[in-house]
Parts: structure tokens; sequence; C-alpha cells
């Protein structure tokens, strides 16, 4: 099924506004890390956004995951404080790890490390 316009306008504003709070807001909590929100997906009622994120120079992503889900509740007042005149609803947040860029990086490499003779130059078949 898919996602009403509703549902999309609503992901698209949790995306940027989290976006922002990882950028600006939360700097000092993460460390080093940086935090890019790839997508949000809202529930049919607004009330849960589905949220994944991509997690660079961060060595242990299950720990920052499990740190992230104990700061979730300030994450969503701070987006409470940007969004809150705008929706009804502050949604919950369900962070979900997005390693589609790790793993393209991860090909690149292994494509990169692949020892690949030449082809061979074509010889042209002389017709008489």
């Amino acid at each position: 099924m898919s996602e009403s316009k509703r549902q999309l306008k609503f992901g698209k504003l949790i995306q940027k506004e989290l976006g922002e709070i990882f950028q600006k807001d939360t700097k000092g909590k993460f460390g080093k890390a940086f935090i890019t929100v790839m997508a949000a997906r809202m529930s049919p009622d607004l009330g849960v956004a589905k949220v994944w994120l991509s997690v660079m120079m961060v060595d242990d992503k299950p720990a920052f995951m499990k740190h992230l889900d104990s700061i979730k509740w300030e994450i969503r007042k701070m987006l409470g404080q940007r969004i809150g005149k705008q929706v009804r609803i502050i949604p919950e947040l369900v962070f979900v790890l997005d390693e589609g860029a790790e793993y393209a990086s991860y090909m690149d490499k292994v494509i990169s490390a692949l020892d690949i003779p030449p082809a061979p130059p074509e010889e042209e078949e002389e017709e008489d």
C-alpha cells in the first residue's frame, strides 16, 4: 500500500528537521559521528515515524544506535520545539540504521581491488 500525500509531506518535514537537529543541535552528543537522515516514513495515523539513518565515522554502530535510542526522548522534544506549531502530534521516533551507503562504498573497494587483465586487442579478419 502506498503512502498518502499527507504521509509523504509529513515524512519530508520530519526528515528535514531531524537532519538539522543532528547537524546543529546535537553536535556534542555523538562525538565525531556524522549522521545523515536518509528517509522518514510515517504511519497512516502520523503517530510513528520510522527514520533511516546513515552513520559515518563510528566504530561500534550497534552501541551508537543503543545510545541514540536512550536519548530518543530528547531528540523528539527538539523536534517538537521545531514543528509543534505545524502539526497536532509529534510522532514517536523509530530509528533504523541504513547501511546502503556503506555497502556501496564496500562494493567500490572490492571492484577497484579486482585484478582484471586488459582485453586482448581485437584482430580484424581480412576478407579476400
